[in-house]
């Protein structure tokens, strides 16, 4: 992804110093670009609680580096024991996004593998470059299968503009590039399809005004936010196309956790006849779930983020922190949402488009059968 013209991903390890790994810290978007160095374990896994890395891919590249970062802390004599304590400090980071202990175990297989501490250190950043690395090639290859299913859409408005409805930030930001939803709608902008996307400011940390709006603003992609109950409104009136959100994990049998309120909005495209479709590389699924209501554990934050929303100030152009309710009043923050494969109109990933359903997301991933 460019910003002002210069190339980004959302993680890479500092080649003038390979024990450091670089991020985008996400807290400061949309108003300030900052960069920040990861030096220890301990740094990804505030990175991760923190949100200042976000997004299920991110969250998985960035436990892999994590990992790697692991392996230069544990003493040559106890190596196993103090990298299993760093790989559990990691996995309880968040509870929700598969990715995490899918790249956490990944790192732990690929290390098993290595002889002495200082191969297993270079085995694991060799992983972690890997885990990255192929995380923007499969979003990348996410963009190229989404792609047509926007182009038929153009096609049939004659070229008219296709109106996406996306909720919360996955997006280049949520991965290490392109993006699982945003990749399609940037490969159709790029090969000049006329795109318009409606944004979901997706309350309470507002992902989708503060993230996705930047992204789509470097792009070039036209948008426009939109309040986060307007989605049905707008469905009702033939105003969306289609509606592509991602997932921080999906089952076996198609049912998929995101960020809360996707379900609201599937029911809404499911009354109006509006395609409904989740992107996501294969690092999200999980293949030991099969239901997502009773499986997949949904993270529970802090009332704060409902109770004190943040922004810039307009007069003193200050970060500022603000309380919407009564001194008194307490909130629930459940981050996420399960919206149930029957709602789901397919499934784009790397491999291809699939059907929500365990037989046709075998049929790409017959390894999991």
């Amino acid at each position: 992804m460019n910003v002002k013209g210069e190339s980004y991903k959302t993680i890479w390890l500092n080649e003038a110093n390979p024990k450091e790994v670089k991020i985008i810290n996400q807290l400061k978007l949309p108003f300030s670009f900052e960069i920040n160095t990861l030096r220890s374990c301990e740094d990804a896994c505030l990175a991760i609680s923190e949100m200042q890395v976000r997004g299920a891919g991110l969250i998985g590249a960035t436990a892999g580096f994590g990992m790697y970062l692991a392996t230069l802390e544990c003493s040559n004599n106890n190596f196993e024991d103090e990298l299993e304590n760093f790989a559990r400090k990691l996995i309880s980071t968040r509870p929700t996004a598969s990715n995490l202990f899918w790249a956490v175990n990944k790192q732990k297989n690929a290390i098993s593998k290595a002889s002495t501490p200082e191969e297993k250190r270079m085995t694991a950043k060799e992983e972690a470059i890997r885990i990255a690395d192929e995380d923007a090639a499969f979003c990348k290859k996410i963009g190229e299968h989404g792609f047509q299913l926007i182009a038929d859409i153009s096609n049939s408005k004659n070229g008219k503009t296709v109106n996406i409805l996306t909720h919360c930030n996955a997006g280049w930001l949520a991965f290490v590039d392109h993006g699982s939803a945003t990749s399609p709608i940037y490969a159709a902008h790029d090969a000049g399809v006329d795109v318009h996307v409606w944004v979901d400011e997706t309350r309470p940390r507002n992902q989708g005004a503060s993230l996705t709006c930047w992204e789509l603003a470097q792009h070039g992609v036209k948008h426009t936010l939109v309040v986060d109950n307007l989605g049905g409104h707008l469905m009702q009136h033939g105003m969306v196309d289609m509606v592509l959100v991602g997932t921080d994990r999906t089952t076996r049998t198609g049912d998929v956790a995101n960020k809360i309120g996707t379900y609201l909005k599937a029911l809404a495209a499911n009354d109006n006849d509006v395609p409904f479709y989740v992107a996501l590389p294969s690092s999200t699924f999980d293949f030991e779930v099969s239901n997502g209501l009773s499986e997949i554990p949904i993270e529970e934050r802090s009332e704060d983020e409902v109770l004190f929303p943040s922004g810039l100030s307009q007069k003193r152009q200050e970060f500022e922190t603000l309380q919407i309710s009564p001194t008194k009043t307490r909130a629930k923050n459940w981050g996420f949402d399960v919206t149930p494969a029957k709602l789901i109109s397919g499934l784009i990933c790397e491999r291809g488009i699939c059907e929500a359903n365990e037989k046709s997301i075998l049929s790409l991933f017959p390894e999991k059968a």
